[in-house]
């Protein structure tokens, strides 16, 4: 009896060490590249400057997601764009995650636009349309040699996508079938990638039920669910009793997706208020603690949006984590302390930096990824081990 008891207890905690190791904590970072351009700037608490990918390393994440429109007017977040962040992240070994907007700019449940050059096109040419982009900036990534794990097919598409051809409303099957034509094209490139559907508010099981519901009916395939959760908004916006309580729906939904479609999911966009960074601290230990002990293992991660952006970034975001001097260094807040804290207790593993992309990734002044470097004559920062920035030229 004694051996077996040791047995089981060594088996539990192979488990837990197992399921530590794959548990994701990432930030979607996809203003840092324009943040630069405006003359903002990264360092960790003691005021050391690192490059962000490097500082989100350093902070206990281990992945990084990246949003990507179709033809943006200013150029951020276009295929060459992503590539630029996509390399830094790669280069300390982090995981990556590509968002498919499917749009010009953003798309969310409240407008899903079609890009400028598609606007005319039936279902039939927006399915080759969807193909073709999903196709072009993945063989990007491959041929800069960037891996990427996981791939989002349309941004919180809770009424569908590329309205209104594929909203889920009015043309279900039409949803369904653009949601899969992405699938498709995901996994011609880089079939081992996790193709995921991505939802907003995380706690309304409801929304959740319709939604996956009208894609499986329609033939739609998908390897795990994407899911929002903003505690705060949930509160105010949808009355929801409290914080608290928007955290245990959402991972009382999380169960609920895996005992109904067999996917996990993962909450790839979450944040707190930054005024309140001691409560949001609290708020998101809560989330990565009930995401990691109360689902079994099928909540995969919690992902932070754009924790990097100090108070009113952007017109007034005021959800990410950091704060900014007045010499727009931006640093983090103690909502980041939730990520470090809980990495340390549970060993969720932190990427080891990864020398081969290192030695290859260069970038100019204003960090934007150059590519064949071997051929081209430039000022560029080669992001080393410790997240430094080592100028040179070319």
């Amino acid at each position: 009896m004694k051996t077996r008891t040791l047995l089981l207890f060594a088996a539990l905690a192979l488990c837990v060490s197992m399921r530590a190791q794959t548990f994701t904590l990432g930030a979607d970072i996809s203003w840092e590249t324009e943040m630069l351009a405006k003359g903002y700037t990264f360092a960790n608490a003691k005021g050391e400057s690192r490059e962000c990918a490097a500082l989100m390393r350093e902070l206990g994440l281990n992945a990084i997601r990246l949003r990507v429109w179709v033809n943006p007017s200013d150029g951020y977040c276009n295929k060459d764009d992503v590539l630029a962040k996509a390399a830094k992240a790669a280069a300390q070994g982090m995981d990556i995650m590509i968002d498919f907007h499917y749009s010009d700019s953003w798309a969310d449940p409240g407008k899903q636009n079609i890009p400028a050059a598609w606007k005319s096109y039936s279902y039939a040419e927006m399915l080759e349309a969807v193909k073709t982009h999903t196709k072009d900036v993945l063989n990007h990534l491959k041929e800069n040699g960037i891996p990427v794990r996981w791939v989002q097919v349309g941004n919180e598409t809770s009424n569908g996508l590329l309205w209104d051809v594929g909203k889920a409303s009015a043309n279900p099957a039409q949803y369904a079938g653009i949601i899969d034509a992405g699938y498709e094209a995901v996994k011609s490139v880089v079939p081992e990638a996790i193709v995921v559907v991505h939802l907003d508010n995380g706690f309304d099981n409801g929304l959740y039920k319709w939604n996956l519901g009208v894609l499986k009916n329609n033939g739609a395939r998908f390897d795990m669910v994407g899911m929002s959760l903003y505690p705060y908004s949930a509160v105010e916006w949808h009355n929801i009793q409290n914080t608290e309580t928007a955290v245990q729906q959402c991972i009382d939904n999380v169960n609920w997706v895996w005992e109904t479609y067999g996917v996990p999911s993962m909450i790839v966009e979450t944040g707190m208020k930054v005024a309140k960074a001691d409560e949001g601290k609290q708020l998101l230990t809560l989330l990565l603690n009930s995401a990691y002990t109360k689902t079994n293992g099928h909540c995969q991660g919690v992902m932070y949006w754009e924790p990097e952006a100090p108070s009113g970034y952007n017109g007034g975001y005021d959800m990410g984590a950091f704060s900014a001097s007045a010499q727009k260094q931006c640093t983090p807040t103690a909502i980041m302390d939730a990520f470090t804290e809980f990495a340390a207790e549970t060993g969720v593993k932190i990427p080891e930096t990864s020398h081969a992309a290192q030695s290859e990734a260069c970038y100019d002044l204003l960090g934007r990824y150059v590519q064949n470097s071997e051929k081209a004559h430039f000022s560029s920062i080669v992001i080393t081990a410790d997240g430094k920035k080592l100028h040179t030229s070319r």
